[in-house]
């Protein structure tokens, strides 16, 4: 069996370390005050009718933690990479977007009689939610990370674009 790689000087996973702990509670609180903002914004389906503060809420949510992921890119993940999708991705996308509440309007729906709605809603729910989250691994892929041979010669090495403009466009 190979070694885990995961574990700190202590022998702990991530999900065992307080201070990732730490990050995911207080990313969490901020994505679920932002939710709560936009619920008191948005028409929330409580009255019938289409739960619109929901589906935005999931599906903004959705292209967001693609475009993060996306970004972080794939293969080894560096401490900061992890530190920081813990906190966006786990933390403040976990708090914001909300599965539970989805399932309870589309049972609520079906409850009042109004199949067509709950059948509506949960499908492009889901199926546009990971469109969304599909589209935002595509173009949170194209952001480029600078490397360290980037890091090493600075502004020259890009020509002077900086680290993160590579298509030839001024900034």
């Amino acid at each position: 069996m190979p070694a885990r790689t995961d574990v700190d000087r202590a022998g702990r996973p991530p999900h065992l370390r307080p201070g990732l702990v730490a990050l995911v509670a207080a990313g969490g609180a901020v994505g679920t005050l932002a939710r709560y903002g936009l619920n008191a914004a948005l028409p929330g389906g409580d009255g019938g009718g289409w739960p619109v503060a929901t589906t935005v809420e999931n599906l903004v949510g959705a292209l967001a933690l693609g475009l993060l992921l996306g970004a972080l890119g794939r293969g080894p993940e560096s401490p900061r990479a992890r530190a920081v999708r813990l906190a966006l991705g786990t933390g403040v996308l976990g708090g914001f977007t909300t599965f539970s509440t989805l399932a309870v309007e589309v049972e609520r729906s079906l409850a009042a009689g109004d199949g067509a709605l709950g059948v509506a809603y949960g499908l492009v729910s889901v199926v546009v939610g990971v469109a969304a989250a599909a589209l935002g691994l595509v173009v949170g892929g194209q952001v480029r990370r600078p490397t360290a041979v980037d890091v090493r010669r600075g502004p020259r090495a890009t020509g002077g674009r900086g680290p993160g403009r590579h298509d030839g466009a001024s900034s």
